[in-house]
């Protein structure tokens, strides 16, 4: 069980462990910096993240280390095609010596679940994710389970394989926060990942790379106490609601966001900006987070795909076109 590392955390001090953390999963993660900035704000927003990526660019050691360096449970499933429902959530157990059914529970109570390679396992177990991602629980004979708190789901995806695959269900990909995109690192990057590889570093033992927790749920707790008191202005508000609406009138989107959507905008928005020490939410603040927030609740045109238009590329021209309050 993950045990509180300290009681009665203030705002500060969890301003401050967040502000260490980035140092500390770089003891094992070479860039990547955004990644784990979402994956920070998806906790404190209590998010999901869709991370895509092609293999080995450190999707999983990311969720680990920052699993370690936040003194969360952690879990992992690898999704196949053959993976069933109560592989994730549990199932009923016959216990012969009490002539009853006991729930066992599953992988999805945890602190941080990752779903690696979600797209691979049929709609059915992707679906059994939904109640867990939108309720934080689980129905077991109609009777709610619930999931500890924290509670995140990161889910991993390869873009570049499509054979054999299942696509995202609309309705699963709006609830997840953000999707990320992890890029193959810089060549100096590289290097330093193979400079560490050459000095003996091993990606299984995070605890010899030298990570330690500096922050466990009493600080997340705190830090969404403190970012429920950040402000946010009619006008940037507003500009939040025309930059959501906007994705819906654009001529190569055929849908676009919702009005959940638009509410993880603001969310999102509200967290960066305490994480930058600020009390209130500017534009940039929500520009920084548009593309991550929206990119996945938009979609393209048949058309327009064939063009070769992206929801990225969409998104820029949103972001330079839709006024700005000054």
């Amino acid at each position: 069980m993950t045990t509180d590392i300290t009681k009665g955390v203030t705002a500060e001090q969890a301003g401050a462990a967040f502000g260490a953390l980035r140092a500390e999963i770089g003891k094992a993660v070479v860039g990547n910096d955004n990644a784990v900035m979402y994956l920070v704000l998806a906790l404190l927003c209590r998010g999901h993240v869709l991370l895509e990526g092609v293999p080995g660019v450190a999707k999983t050691l990311l969720v680990r280390a920052l699993a370690t360096a936040l003194d969360l449970d952690y879990a992992r499933v690898q999704f196949t095609p053959d993976l069933m429902p109560g592989d994730v959530t549990g199932s009923q157990i016959y216990d012969p010596h009490s002539a009853e059914f006991t729930f066992r529970h599953g992988p999805v109570f945890t602190n941080l679940l990752l779903a690696d390679e979600i797209n691979r396992t049929p709609p059915k177990t992707q679906s059994a994710l939904l109640e867990s991602m939108e309720e934080r629980q689980v129905s077991v004979d109609g009777k709610p389970q619930p999931l500890p708190d924290p509670f995140v789901v990161v889910a991993t995806q390869n873009p570049i394989e499509q054979e054999g695959t299942y696509p995202l269900p609309e309705a699963q990909l709006d609830r997840f926060l953000f999707k990320v995109d992890i890029q193959l690192p810089s060549r100096d990057d590289e290097f330093r990942v193979l400079q560490r590889h050459a000095a003996g570093f091993d990606p299984r033992d995070l605890a010899a790379a030298g990570l330690r927790p500096v922050a466990g749920p009493a600080h997340i707790t705190a830090a969404r106490a403190a970012i429920a008191d950040v402000t946010i202005s009619p006008e940037v508000l507003a500009y939040t609601v025309d930059l959501c609406r906007a994705t819906r009138t654009a001529p190569a989107v055929q849908h676009g966001a919702s009005t959940r959507g638009a509410t993880a905008l603001m969310a999102a928005s509200r967290a960066f900006a305490w994480l930058n020490g600020r009390g209130f939410v500017t534009p940039d603040d929500v520009k920084f987070v548009a593309v991550a927030v929206l990119r996945h609740r938009l979609h393209l045109r048949p058309e327009a795909e064939l063009d070769g238009v992206t929801t990225e590329g969409v998104m820029s021209a949103l972001l330079g076109s839709v006024p700005v309050p000054v």
